[in-house]
């Protein structure tokens, strides 16, 4: 039986209906790039307001578009976020997470560096998460003359950018490189089996779908879903770095995100969960709405800067 739409705070009943409301007024995507452009367009409104950051930097890194928000003027420098977009590996980028990213940095005191990796299906995994990479190793060498302090650094990402940060942390792990300090996992796809809460917030009243769901894991796997870098939950996640997890509760990924919760913890992995009721997926871009993730956004805020004390 699937849940009420009662099940959802007002405040995110509103961000729903209106970015519903968005896509029902742009018509039928008639193929991939059309749905890309619709997803920015419907987005694009989001993005408006929040704070205002010191100094923002564009730059390009093997091929793709990084973007450096500096909250503050600072001799000295900064740590990182760094921060990875969701939209199922499919959808979205750097400009459609533009506030949220701007939301992060203005309350935690980091910098955030965000990486507008390769989309699937065109470029399948592993693309984005040598994209990744390539942002990281960018960090490393180059960080210091944007005012970045390359060794304090986090990684996090919504939804599927979840994904690609335990991704990227744990390939980082088994090759012997750098680890971040810690991980901002909110609300992510680290399974592609349905669980119990995929039938009970499957709707599209919840923002995401379990077919959309299919169709992305499909389009990024792309058959290769026994990888635990492509599949987290069958991963070893001994010694990886603390996580922080914001888990919506009214969202069909809920269930992998408590189970995710639970590995990581069993691992050994100190892990500050955080489940929002009335909260859907995406809830975080509801910021200038929504109190509760502005809530979710200052306890992620607290617990970053507890990993660079």
């Amino acid at each position: 039986m699937t849940a009420e739409p009662d099940d959802l705070h007002p405040e995110i009943r509103a961000f729903r209906d209106f970015i519903l409301g968005g896509y029902a007024g742009q018509g039928e995507a008639r193929d991939r790039d059309h749905r890309r452009q619709i997803a920015e367009a419907v987005r694009a409104p989001l993005q408006q307001g929040g704070p205002a950051m010191a100094r923002t930097d564009h730059v390009i890194v093997a091929g793709r578009r990084l973007v450096i928000h500096r909250p503050v003027e600072s001799e000295a420098a900064l740590p990182v976020l760094v921060y990875l977009h969701g939209g199922g590996w499919v959808l979205f980028s750097i400009d459609t997470h533009d506030r949220l990213m701007r939301e992060y940095a203005a309350r935690s005191g980091f910098a955030v560096l965000g990486v507008d990796y390769s989309l699937s299906p065109e470029a399948a995994y592993p693309q984005a998460l040598n994209d990744i990479d390539a942002a990281i190793d960018w960090l490393e060498r180059d960080g210091a003359a944007h005012g970045l302090d390359a060794s304090r650094w986090l990684i996090g990402g919504d939804s599927a950018g979840a994904n690609l940060s335990l991704g990227t942390t744990l390939r980082r792990r088994d090759k012997g490189q750098s680890l971040p300090r810690g991980m901002v996992l909110n609300y992510g796809a680290f399974d592609d089996l349905r669980r119990a809460s995929h039938e009970q917030y499957g709707g599209d009243r919840y923002m995401l779908t379990p077919d959309e769901m299919t169709l992305f894991w499909a389009d990024y796997a792309q058959g290769r879903f026994d990888d635990p870098y492509v599949r987290p939950l069958l991963g070893d996640l001994t010694g990886l770095p603390p996580a922080h997890m914001a888990i919506a509760a009214c969202d069909i990924l809920a269930d992998e995100n408590r189970e995710m919760a639970a590995r990581l913890a069993a691992a050994g992995v100190p892990t500050d969960v955080r489940e929002y009721a009335g909260a859907s997926h995406s809830f975080l871009e509801a910021s200038a709405t929504s109190s509760i993730a502005r809530e979710a956004l200052d306890a992620a805020a607290a617990w970053m800067r507890t990993r660079v004390d």
